[in-house]
């Protein structure tokens, strides 16, 4: 269970309660287990995923290029 102490202002404890979740991964988990998907499905997101991630390291490249280049 995560757990943060109020020191004061509420609204700021409740943002590191959701950072400290978010960082550890509890609302995902919760996520990935609240279906069930058949294992030609997690390979077909998996896949995509991997695209996804390629397209945005190729597309982070070029510009550090282009934007390196350029003076």
């Amino acid at each position: 269970m995560t757990e943060v102490q109020v020191k004061g202002n509420l609204d700021s404890a409740i943002k590191r309660w959701k950072q400290k979740v978010a960082k550890s991964g509890v609302l995902s988990e919760a996520k990935r287990h609240d279906a069930y998907d058949k294992p030609g499905v997690r390979r077909r997101k998996a896949k995509e995923e991997a695209r996804k991630n390629a397209r945005k390291s190729a597309h982070k490249n070029n510009y550090k290029n282009d934007k390196n280049g350029r003076d």
